[in-house]
């Protein structure tokens, strides 16, 4: 089957003219006809256009052009804007909006030949950790189809694990591409803050947002990031940092490198399977030639909490342009404020209103240095932890998550519970750094067997260091290689 192929794969095999760009689109059309139906990964998709494109890929193959992505279909997250199509954010506040303009990174991967399809459900407007929030459908696990994705880039997750497109793209603001990765046993990639443009990414919280893949192995992931990384002027946070090349990285010899062991992250909550597995991967890893020293971030236990204000905060000023004047869903009133008040009222689900009410809290007269303002000293501190480890290590390593995937409704009516899937991925997002989730083992026993992801993290601007331990510990064994028990 083509759709289980990587991107490395099927372009030797485009390249060698063995296979078309066609029939690569197809078999990933035909699997989300086969499989789709009950993981819902996939909003939307234009089947007719994404072929288009396929066969705009096959004439630029015949004309002898090359290249890392041409013809390799790719999916994007329902945040992200795709000229001429839905653009819902898994929302029923922007209603049929049709987005005007493509995001850089789909300009980029356009350019490259890419072929950009389909809509991937999501926790609305990246709020929530199991796409259990979205206001469509909710995105199943491939392993279990009683079990999460993981979020908020759930449908990103399954569709890359289920072989539903080569790649996709996803959102991270506090762990929404490395928990899912994890969750779905796939590679998921949350670069530095500034690294990628954020250029037609609808924001969530505009100092944590970032953009970045998800793929079937570590070489697709450096490849991905070979394209879609470097200065933007429509993104006046994207930094004018000289990009590697990634794929260049991937020899396969990390001795020598150190990699830091923080003490806080074993925690009590962690799950003895989780823990057994990334002690196994830490070992392996030491066999490879890593040196292992341990370290502290004394500042952890308060990431969570920091995060929630600044988020929330941000989330709160972000969404206030929903509100049904300009764009998407609404509800009419008498006056403009019952007009906002209707429209929002019925626009947002429950998880949105939550954390634009915690937010608009925190930013308030009389709270704003109580809550907000002291979430910000807290977040330097974080990042300030991260730097002084990066003196002693060449990057860091911890478990992704501290479960592998839950039931579905499991954790729906305790948000605290759900917030802390993601206690050992927001610390990431706070400093600003880059993260990295591949698979490292599997759960046994139950009625399942369930991923469970290895996060590496790195130094500003250091994503060659972790994908470069990344390809290494992962040729080194096979769990990237196993597929979850579906149909085709």
């Amino acid at each position: 089957m083509l759709n289980h192929l990587t991107i490395s794969e099927l372009t030797a095999r485009l390249a060698r003219r063995e296979v078309s760009a066609r029939d690569a689109t197809q078999s990933c059309l035909d699997q989300i006809a086969r499989v789709d139906g009950r993981i819902h990964a996939f909003l939307s998709h234009d089947a007719a256009d994404a072929l288009a494109q396929a066969e705009a890929a096959d004439q630029r193959i015949a004309n002898g052009e090359t290249g890392p992505l041409l013809g390799v279909p790719i999916a994007m997250k329902d945040v992200l804007a795709v000229k001429d199509q839905p653009l819902n954010c898994a929302s029923k506040i922007l209603g049929k909006f049709i987005s005007p303009y493509d995001a850089t990174v789909v300009e980029k991967l356009k350019a490259a030949g890419a072929v950009v399809f389909g809509r991937l459900n999501m926790d609305e407007f990246a709020m929530g950790s199991s796409t259990e929030n979205s206001a469509f459908v909710t995105t199943r696990n491939p392993w279990d189809v009683t079990r999460i994705p993981g979020g908020s880039s759930g449908g990103s997750a399954a569709a890359v694990a289920a072989d539903e497109a080569f790649a996709t793209l996803g959102s991270d603001t506090g762990g929404s591409i490395r928990q899912p990765a994890a969750l779905c046993g796939c590679v998921g990639l949350k670069p530095t803050y500034g690294r990628v443009s954020r250029y037609g990414l609808v924001a969530f919280a505009s100092s944590l947002d970032q953009i970045g893949p998800f793929t079937k192995d570590v070489r697709d992931a450096a490849t991905l990031l070979n394209v879609l990384s470097g200065r933007d002027e429509r993104d006046s946070t994207s930094v004018p940092e000289p990009v590697p090349d990634y794929t260049a990285a991937l020899d396969g010899n990390i001795k020598g490198l150190k990699l830091g062991l923080p003490r806080e992250y074993l925690v009590g909550g962690l799950d003895p399977q989780v823990n057994a597995a990334v002690q196994t991967a830490i070992r392996q890893l030491e066999k490879l030639g890593a040196e292992l020293v341990e370290i502290s971030l004394p500042h952890t236990d308060y990431a969570v909490a920091t995060y929630y204000i600044i988020a929330t905060a941000e989330a709160s000023a972000n969404l206030a342009r929903f509100d049904g004047i300009r764009y998407g869903a609404r509800v009419n009133g008498t006056d403009p404020i019952e007009l906002y008040s209707k429209t929002r009222g019925a626009g947002f689900g429950a998880e949105v209103k939550r954390r634009i009410i915690l937010g608009t809290y925190v930013l308030s007269s009389g709270y704003h240095d109580a809550y907000y303002l002291r979430a910000q000293k807290v977040r330097t501190l974080i990042r300030q932890d991260f730097l002084r480890a990066f003196e002693k290590v060449d990057a860091i390593v911890t478990p992704t998550t501290p479960t592998a995937a839950f039931k579905a409704g499991e954790k729906s009516d305790d948000p605290m519970q759900m917030y802390l899937s993601d206690i050992f991925t927001i610390s990431c997002n706070l400093a600003g750094i880059p993260g990295l989730s591949l698979p490292c083992g599997f759960t046994s026993g139950g009625d399942a067997k369930l991923p469970i992801g290895l996060q590496l993290l790195g130094k500003p601007f250091g994503e060659e260091t972790i994908l470069k331990i990344a390809h290494a510990y992962e040729q080194s064994t096979a769990w990237h290689r196993e597929k979850p028990p579906l149909p085709g």
